[in-house]
């Protein structure tokens, strides 16, 4: 068994394919009472064993399905993948306010380790828009939110699933734009890219750095809903696509890359949070000392100014930049060590100015 990073592998004592919260309360149970460990799996999309387990692998893709649905909330299984979600939500005009950018993981798994999107810095974390959960605690199903059971709830979500198993969420839902308009800012510098971060009016906007001729390119994306308000300063492109489309733009991306080989070859991420009188500096420094070998020929390099609401687990500093190096082990780039010892860099970097880590990645634990 390998997880989407393909470092970490491991050999399941036991693979439990549950389709009820009874069936996952019974193998709950039972892992604890032959002292196994239990390690809960959507699709598989963390990067650094997160859900590989020499335990019992508890794969809750059967708790997919959406249960009740109004104009303002959705209830689904945590084995639901967001592009699932979009499927029963769109029909009605309605949308999560938070999306990954790649559709293709489960509520659960997002929801365990945060989840950020574009939206964030309006939104906050997918883990913030949650508005009650059932989660098995100690072979107990609770039944979780802000008013009951509390602390439950708060250690659940981003808790990467060592706090209980979630099985269930209500998820807080907005009215869905039919089209969006997005639009290519280039900036001069991290320093730049986080000023129009910040002070364009956006619903989502995001920042890429990219291998240059010069060195790097930074680019900040700024995508408006419907057809409300003006581009942005120093707009050079415009793509206006339905709504849908935006949000499942990797699909095609994804494919390439599966075609080529690419999407399965090792992916050592790196990905921190930075605070913002801080971020530029590190982005810079971390820049300065990278090729884009070490990135690999699909690797990408994220630069997001965020909130993340009122998620306790999901450590960040003061007004947080996360910044991703999402690294892929491609032929005739750097080695995984290598891609690993630079994330190990980054994290103490980061952890010199009070960043902290994004758990969902391939930095190693220290200590």
């Amino acid at each position: 068994m390998r997880d989407f990073g393909g470092i970490v592998e491991g050999s399941p004592a036991r693979t439990v394919r549950p389709t009820t919260v009874d069936e996952v309360v019974a193998a709950v149970r039972e892992a604890a009472a032959q002292g196994l460990d239990l390690v809960p799996r959507g699709l598989g999309h963390s990067t650094y064993g997160q859900s590989v387990t020499d335990g019992v692998s508890l794969d809750l893709r059967g708790l997919a399905g959406v249960h009740a649905l109004s104009n303002d909330h959705v209830v689904v299984g945590a084995g639901t993948s967001w592009r699932e979600v979009l499927a029963a939500t769109l029909p009605y005009g309605v949308t999560p306010p938070v999306l990954t950018d790649y559709l293709d993981v489960t509520v659960g798994g997002t929801i365990s380790a945060g989840g950020v999107g574009g939206t964030s810095h309006i939104h906050g974390a997918q883990a913030a828009n949650v508005l009650d959960m059932e989660v098995v605690v100690d072979g107990e199903p609770v039944v979780c939110s802000p008013t009951i059971q509390r602390y439950v709830f708060d250690m659940a979500r981003a808790g990467m699933g060592l706090h209980g198993v979630i099985t269930r969420a209500t998820l807080r839902l907005v009215p869905a734009p039919e089209r969006v308009r997005s639009c290519t800012i280039p900036c001069r510098d991290a320093a730049d890219l986080l000023r129009v971060q910040r002070e364009v009016a956006a619903e989502h906007i995001s920042g890429q750095v990219k291998p240059s001729e010069d060195g790097w390119a930074f680019e900040a994306k700024a995508v408006l809903y419907g057809d409300q308000g003006e581009p942005p300063p120093g707009t050079t492109e415009i793509e206006e696509l339905p709504y849908f489309d935006f949000c499942d733009r990797l699909s095609p991306d994804v494919a390439e890359l599966a075609a080529l080989g690419e999407w399965a070859r090792p992916h050592p991420w790196g990905m921190v949070f930075l605070p913002g009188s801080d971020a530029a500096n590190v982005i810079e420094s971390t820049l300065a000392e990278m090729a884009p070998a070490d990135i690999g020929l699909s690797g990408v390099i994220l630069v997001k100014a965020h909130q993340v609401g009122n998620v306790p687990m999901l450590a960040v500093p003061g007004d947080p930049v996360l910044f991703s190096v999402l690294r892929t082990a491609s032929p005739g780039c750097a080695s995984v060590p290598d891609m690993l010892a630079g994330n190990l860099a980054l994290l103490e970097r980061a952890a010199a100015v009070d960043g902290t880590r994004y758990r969902v990645d391939s930095i190693p634990v220290i200590g």
